[in-house]
């Protein structure tokens, strides 16, 4: 089998070994679910955010 390497240690390991996949064990897997649960990491959003007003229907006739 081919040769991974481990997003979170950069390790290189045998994907035929590994019952963590995409991950060299354990311990990295749950490195990953510590840093979503912690929120460090996000996915792009186009929400608004509590200070910002959204368009009306006034801001669309003045173009």
């Amino acid at each position: 089998m081919p040769q991974l390497t481990c997003p979170i240690c950069g390790k290189k390991f045998d994907s035929a070994t590994s019952e963590s996949l995409p991950f060299c064990g354990p311990r990295c897997r749950q490195i990953d679910l510590g840093r979503w649960l912690g929120e460090n990491y996000a996915f792009p959003s186009s929400r608004l955010r509590e200070d910002e007003e959204e368009p009306g229907p006034e801001d669309e006739e003045a173009e």
